[in-house]
């Protein structure tokens, strides 16, 4: 053996308690090729590959510590390619391919009131399709997600009755522009096949109808209306039940600018505090008898109530993925307090990931996972570090001392969760809140020790009629809260903008953070070098100049002075701040129409940006009325990129490219950067989409509903199901 193989056996055999937690980051990184991969033959190719390596490292260094480590961690990335793979496949369903109307009878699956849209979202699957004079039924897929106005919504809904109504369905929707949400992917392995909003009327034609709504709705109506309503009451609910749809908009954007919306969410937080509480209650009322307390094992029997109280708080809540981690991390929690063992360790947490990776592997690309995995690991990795946990142990010392040393730890524990959160809130929703440590040492400890104990004795004593003092000072709690989250959200500069990074370098910022979380020797300084290199190259990636959507409809235009323009006059909210976080900007958009460097009339839009030396010049169709051929050539030929949602003709050529309805239809939403390339009068592009030749995965390449037939008739196509031209 070698001295350089000896010298990685012994850094091997010093960090032997560690190697169990990169089991979850093996399994997670062979999920992860399968994402990034596009098409079978990679799949295959990364099996194959992992095997190999796997069956050679066991062939050659059976009694090394390095080539098991090898062999096992191989394993592991092919067993997690081969897991996503599998799930992918085992959500096959019917996609819808095209806009439709339709009406039919369904079966209401889900029920989900979102009161500060005036919505209730319900998630339905179809029976049969009503036939409509002089039109062919068309084909459904087998579940659907669809809004009602709260108005239409029939009286007496519940789970599992069938409904009769009319809707307008469309596919569900991929990234608008590269970088935004990917509702595809999501809803593909919910077996969700289209999505639209439903309208009256609506009937209920079977099943039992109800007066009361079920028990999570009556409890959250109750909660918000005892708490005083508005975005109080909205949050004392979700702090409860997990229903945040009551919140006011502008409440629930002041705690996500804030770094706060973790708060909304049913998670370790109120789990944790749920399962302490009840342990806390139980151990004190059995130790009022004596002969209890010394024939049972009290803490054993408060862990076990602990453990029934998670797992109903789970199901009350929707058991949604993230409760159900939460929930897996509390009973391990348990377990090992029951074991003996110290509870709050890294390989918990690697056991809780395990675990969720392998009921539900799609969930590693969703932000939930991440955010959640990487604070809990992060909190856990820093105060396992032998410096830290010296440097604020319990001693002996004043009192003014001890809080003070307190107040440290918790920022200090503050600040490095919000840098480990910062790159995952950065890659997924291009900006993040900065200050976000600070509101969470007077949030976090507000709605653990205060909110949340005084909702829990309001709720007690209401069974007695006698919540109403805990009820106002719930409130009061909440409003100093919300005060906290309106107030962080209000300092300039609270929100750091970010353009899309690239997927590269987020994979260095979590290979590098890993690195110096798992390992415990000095070779953990390493993880420094990834972790530096994937924060410059996402803080260098320019804005994009030019973004277009997948439809051709809405654009926007980086202007000089760094604002983003929109052409279309009359553009969504949800369209414009997505337009604008792709920019890399948190302020309100501007239009084409009013800037100097543009020039539109009712169908057109030119606009103008220089970029070094060189003069981009695009030209935009606004409308759907007919324009002269002529002059539609005519302002392509003087053009550098033309966009449009319509199919343009022929003859329309402008000197870089053509965005129209065909083009798009291959390429889906556009991202394009402008660069000077340091010779006179010229500059390069650089253009990126959201769709990839190729790409094999089951959302993209997936069996369609296309074209009038009986219901329940299975005609599949394996054209993808974005191409509007091939339906």
């Amino acid at each position: 053996m070698g001295g350089s193989a000896r010298a990685l056996e012994r850094w091997l055999e010093a960090e032997r308690d560690q190697l169990a937690l990169w089991l979850p980051v093996m399994l997670g990184g062979g999920i992860a090729v399968w994402f990034v991969l596009p098409d079978h033959t990679g799949w295959t190719a990364t099996l194959l590959a992992t095997l190999g390596i796997a069956l050679a490292a066991g062939a050659i260094g059976r009694h090394g510590r390095a080539a098991r480590a090898v062999a096992v961690g191989a394993l592991m990335v092919a067993l997690g390619t081969g897991l996503i793979w599998w799930r992918a496949g085992q959500a096959t369903h019917f996609v819808l391919s095209r806009p439709t109307i339709a009406t039919f009878t369904a079966r209401v699956e889900r029920i989900e009131p979102l009161p500060a849209r005036d919505l209730v979202r319900l998630r339905l699957a179809p029976v049969a399709i009503v036939p409509q004079a002089g039109r062919a039924a068309p084909a459904l897929p087998r579940r659907l997600r669809l809004n009602l106005a709260v108005g239409d919504v029939p009286p007496g809904i519940a789970v599992g009755v069938t409904l009769r109504l009319s809707a307008r369905l469309m596919p569900p929707p991929e990234p608008a522009v590269p970088g935004a949400y990917d509702y595809a992917r999501t809803a593909w392995f919910d077996r969700i096949g289209a999505t639209g909003r439903g309208f009256a009327p609506v009937t209920i034609v079977a099943g039992a109808r109800t007066t009361e709504p079920a028990l999570r709705h009556r409890l959250s109506a109750h909660i918000e209306a005892s708490a005083g309503g508005g975005g109080a009451g909205g949050i004392a609910a979700a702090l409860a039940t997990g229903e945040q749809g009551s919140i006011p908009l502008d409440d629930t954007e002041a705690m996500r600018r804030s770094g706060l919306a973790h708060l909304l969410s049913v998670s370790g937080l109120h789990i944790s505090a749920a399962v302490a509480a009840t342990m806390i209650l139980v151990s004190r009322l059995l130790a009022l008898s004596p002969w209890v307390a010394l024939r049972w094992r009290v803490p054993l029997v408060a862990g076990a109530a602990g453990a029934l109280v998670a797992i109903g708080y789970t199901l009350l809540t929707g058991a949604e993925v993230p409760t159900i981690r939460s929930c897996v991390a509390a009973l391990c929690v348990l377990i090992a307090l029951a074991l003996g063992r110290e509870a709050l360790t890294l390989r918990l947490v690697a056991a809780g990931a395990l675990v969720v990776l392998l009921l539900y592997p799609e969930s590693l690309v969703g932000p939930s996972f991440q955010l959640s995995f990487a604070a809990v690991a992060s909190i856990i990795a820093l105060n396992e570090h032998p410096r830290i946990r010296a440097l604020f142990a319990p001693r002996d010392e004043p009192r003014l001392t001890s809080v003070a040393r307190g107040l440290g730890s918790l920022l200090l524990t503050g600040i490095v969760v919000e840098a480990a959160l910062l790159p995952i809130s950065l890659y997924h929703f291009q900006k993040a809140g900065i200050y976000g440590a600070v509101a969470n040492i007077c949030a976090i400890p507000l709605t653990t020790f205060v909110i949340m104990p005084l909702e829990a004795g309001a709720l007690l004593f209401d069974l007695v009629g006698a919540g109403a003092p805990l009820w106002w000072a719930t409130r009061i709690a909440l409003d100093v809260l919300l005060w906290i989250a309106r107030t962080t959200a209000a300092i300039p500069g609270s929100v750091a903008p970010l353009p899309a990074m690239p997927d590269a370098a987020f994979g260095l910022m979590v290979a590098g953070g890993l690195w110096i979380a798992l390992w415990r020797t000095a070779w953990r300084r390493l993880g420094v070098v990834p972790l530096a290199f994937g924060a410059a190259w996402a803080l260098s990636t320019p804005a994009p100049d030019l973004l277009v959507t997948g439809d051709g409809r809405h654009v926007a235009v980086r202007m000089q002075d760094g604002a983003v323009a929109l052409l279309r006059d009359r553009t969504g909210d949800y369209t414009a701040d997505m337009m604008a976080q792709g920019g890399g900007t948190t302020g309100l958009p501007v239009l084409w129409s009013d800037q100097r460097s543009a020039r539109c009339s009712r169908d057109l839009c030119i606009a103008t940006r220089m970029v070094g030396d060189r003069r981009w010049q695009m030209l935009a169709t606004r409308s759907t009325y007919a324009i002269s051929a002529e002059t539609l050539v005519d302002a392509c030929a003087r053009a550098d990129i033309v966009i449009s949602e319509r199919r343009l003709p022929g003859r329309c050529r402008p000197r870089w490219l053509r965005l129209d309805r065909t083009t798009l239809g291959r390429t889906g939403g556009v991202a394009i950067t402008f660069h000077p390339s340091g010779l006179a009068g010229s500059a390069t592009a650089r253009m990126k989409t959201v769709r990839r030749a190729g790409d094999g995965h089951p959302w993209i390449v997936a069996p369609v509903t296309q074209t009038p037939v009986a219901y329940g008739t299975r005609r599949r196509s394996r054209h993808p199901r974005i191409a509007p031209d091939q339906s």
